[in-house]
């Protein structure tokens, strides 16, 4: 029989969390906190949510040992905690059951009646934020779990009525596949964290599992103009909705206007008109992750009008294309989570359509697998900019036995630079960028400091 934290919340028996000043983690910390359930956990670091979190009643051990998980009745982790982790040995050594931090989510998300499960290699944030605002506008009072601050919600984590569930659901480690979703929706398939998948059709396979957990009354909605996508979802025998500009998608845009990279559309679902949208978000892969929370709505009956308002609402998340505000010389900096080339294209492609007169693009490459992985495509992405300006290579959880580095990227790149530091990065940009220039960092890592340094 598979663990369920459920027993342990009903008895209000204490449960660790090993790091759980992470995004996923302190939310769930909260979530539990708010159940009555005695909570405690473990960081390497104070932070903002950490101290939230003492505040709100949870006890935090700084560092890892041994003994801060004495007295708890269950232990959660991440991927990213080792075997090794003396509080997991502990755990062990004393018969204190270990879940995943996924497992829990997953059993909570099964006491809701609509969980609207937000997946894809792309967009999953961005996308669960306006599913969110959108639930919020039809008075579906969501709980909310989404992988990065929303300021609509104040943070990453919204405790709603047990009728509807938002979940950003990401495929590293396969975490979704412990998710119970009535609603899957996969936003686009490719090639990514391949330190876990062998390859792509590994991760093909991986979403296809993750569309089979839907009920036979829920729904798949899938973008009909990604073809790995759509690969997925063959032989899901669950009802499925299609968007995209294909002319084959169930939910499709008509009468589409760009203004200086914002896009105004109708949506159509099966022909029929559904709502006008007015994006407060640029780009074009903007109005395809509105298209996926249009379809998912249209299921859930919520009537056009709170659609087109919730959409409106949705002004951005952090780290998002989030505006970080102006150079002395006039240059605007804008900070962007891309890490994969294809959020790269996206990214720099918006800002094209925005009419700055240069643009820099200060990149931060995320680990070294990926980096090597996707090189060819990162090299064609960073030509979109007119100058690339790069920063070492993000570690996260890995170690350099690859051999690669920032400056093999900017050798193929026309016109990059390469530097070692953030201030030398910073230094940089303040020489060459001017008025009408945009500065993007851009990178999942801590590339975002150098805007800091800029304004």
């Amino acid at each position: 029989m598979e663990l369920s934290i459920k027993p342990f919340i009903q008895n209000k028996k204490r449960i660790h969390l090993v790091g759980i000043g992470g995004v996923s983690m302190n939310s769930l910390g909260e979530l539990l906190l708010s159940m009555g359930v005695p909570v405690s956990g473990s960081d390497r670091a104070h932070s903002a949510v950490t101290e939230r979190l003492e505040r709100l009643g949870a006890v935090i051990h700084y560092g890892h040992a041994a003994e801060n998980v004495d007295g708890a009745a269950l232990l959660i982790r991440t991927a990213a905690v080792h075997d090794d982790n003396p509080e997991i040995v502990r755990a062990h050594e004393l018969g204190i059951p270990v879940m995943e931090r996924a497992q829990a989510w997953g059993c909570l998300m099964a006491d809701y009646k609509d969980v609207i499960c937000l997946s894809g290699t792309h967009g999953k944030t961005t996308t669960t934020s306006m599913m969110t605002l959108i639930a919020m506008q039809a008075a579906l009072d969501p709980t909310v779990m989404v992988g990065s601050n929303l300021p609509a919600i104040g943070g990453t984590l919204r405790i709603g009525s047990h009728g509807c569930f938002v979940a950003e659901s990401c495929e590293y480690c396969n975490s979704f596949l412990s998710f119970a979703p009535t609603i899957a929706v996969v936003l686009n398939v490719e090639a990514d964290h391949l330190d876990f998948f062998k390859d792509l059709d590994d991760i093909i396979h991986s979403f296809h599992a993750f569309c089979l957990l839907t009920p036979k009354d829920g729904l798949v909605v899938v973008n009909a103009d990604d073809p790995h996508a759509m690969q997925a979802v063959q032989g899901v025998d669950r009802k499925i909705m299609t968007f995209g500009e294909a002319e084959t998608a169930n939910v499709r845009p008509a009468h589409v206007t760009v203004e200086r990279g914002y896009y105004a559309f109708d949506v159509m679902v099966d022909g029929r008109y559904y709502t006008h949208v007015r994006l407060s978000v640029p780009g074009r892969h903007n109005m395809m992750n509105a298209l996926a929370c249009c379809a998912a709505s249209w299921f859930l009956h919520v009537p056009g009008e709170q659609v087109a308002a919730g959409l409106d609402q949705f002004k951005g998340s952090s780290r998002r294309f989030e505006l970080t505000g102006k150079t002395p010389a006039g240059a605007t900096v804008v900070d962007d989570y891309a890490h994969h080339p294809s959020e790269m294209r996206a990214t720099l492609h918006t800002a094209r359509q925005m009419g700055f007169r240069r643009i820099f693009c200060a990149f931060q490459p995320h680990t070294y697998t990926r980096t090597k992985a996707l090189f060819d495509e990162f090299v064609k992405a960073l030509a979109l900019c007119d100058q690339a300006v790069l920063a070492p290579i993000y570690a996260a959880r890995e170690q350099n036995t690859i051999g690669i580095s920032s400056d093999d990227l900017a050798r193929a790149i026309p016109g990059a630079v390469s530097l070692g530091s953030f201030e030398e990065i910073a230094d940089y940009l303040r020489r060459e960028a001017g008025e009408g220039d945009l500065i993007l960092t851009m990178g999942a890592g801590d590339i975002y400091k150098v805007g800091k340094m800029l304004v």
